[in-house]
């Protein structure tokens, strides 16, 4: 394909969208939309997926040790929970550090227990996979030196279910949308090539191959797709940093964070142009495939 041909695509291409130029706002206005909600959606999902991830690595199961084992008995059994597969640390802590922290929370009203310490020695164990965390406790639970194993068990679960059921549900409104977005600009598309159909027909029966027919409706569709993004680039990275600014300083000390507005909002914006672009290419190469067969 030579320079002329390739200037000629470009060409059409402009000449189309200009001569269809309301349904081409239409296509336009419905990749804005769609696309805006995606970047939404996209920002959310993303977010809450680190907010999962330290979620799921704040996951840690309390072993509380029996009052009548001695160190021995502690050591082997902190040694036996280090070589238990699917444990990824432990760490010991003892009655006294216990009564410390609740000091520390609580105030001094609590130091009234260290005369009597009524604690147990701690062990606090993490698993290499959060949601195996269940199966570990069990397991440690079994030791005769430990007394009670905590770790949230129905919380967890109920978290857990939640997240997955909330990535899962994005996921396919994300798909729903990218799929109507398609469908719109695949008849914008088609109203274009049922206009010129007699023109098509004629390009194909004095030679005109069908990449020949295609590319320029194929590049209408792309600039559709691309131009239809520019709003919503602009919306989302606007308002995830009017949101960012606001409540990250609130989470600073809690276990959850937000992603950083760089490099994530870039990544984002990138997303949702090659989301825009793959739209309009897509639709354009539906529609114009089943007019080719002359």
């Amino acid at each position: 394909m030579n320079f002329n041909t390739i200037k000629r695509h470009f060409k059409e291409s402009f000449i189309s969208m200009a001569r269809n130029r309301w349904m081409s706002f239409a296509s336009i206005s419905a990749v804005t939309v769609t696309l805006l909600l995606v970047g939404v959606f996209l920002t959310i999902m993303m977010n809450l997926n680190k907010m999962s991830t330290d979620i799921k690595n704040d996951v840690e199961i309390k072993v509380l040790i029996d009052l009548s084992a001695n160190e021995t008995s502690e050591a082997e059994l902190q040694q036996q929970v280090e070589k238990m597969p699917g444990v990824e640390s432990v760490k010991y802590s003892s009655k006294k550090q216990e009564l410390d922290k609740l000091v520390k929370d609580f105030g001094n009203d609590v130091s009234l227990f260290k005369q009597e310490n009524p604690l147990h020695n701690v062990l606090y164990v993490k698993a290499d996979d959060p949601e195996q965390t269940e199966k570990v406790a069990k397991e440690i639970e079994k030791n005769p030196a430990v007394d009670t194993v905590k770790y949230g068990k129905d919380k967890i679960e109920k978290l857990f279910n939640v997240l997955n059921i909330s990535q899962k549900v994005g996921i396919v409104l994300i798909i729903a949308l990218l799929l109507t977005a398609t469908f719109l600009i695949s008849n914008t598309i088609k109203i274009t090539i049922t206009a010129r159909r007699r023109e098509i027909e004629i390009m194909k029966l004095v030679g005109a191959t069908n990449s020949f027919v295609r590319v320029p409706f194929i590049l209408e569709g792309m600039w559709l797709g691309a131009i239809g993004s520019i709003l919503p680039i602009i919306g989302v990275t606007t308002l995830y940093s009017i949101v960012h600014s606001s409540l990250a300083p609130k989470l600073e000390s809690s276990v959850v964070q937000i992603l950083d507005v760089m490099p994530f909002i870039l990544e984002v914006d990138i997303i949702l142009l090659v989301m825009g672009v793959l739209i309009g290419v897509v639709g354009s190469f539906m529609s114009v495939r089943k007019f080719l067969k002359v």
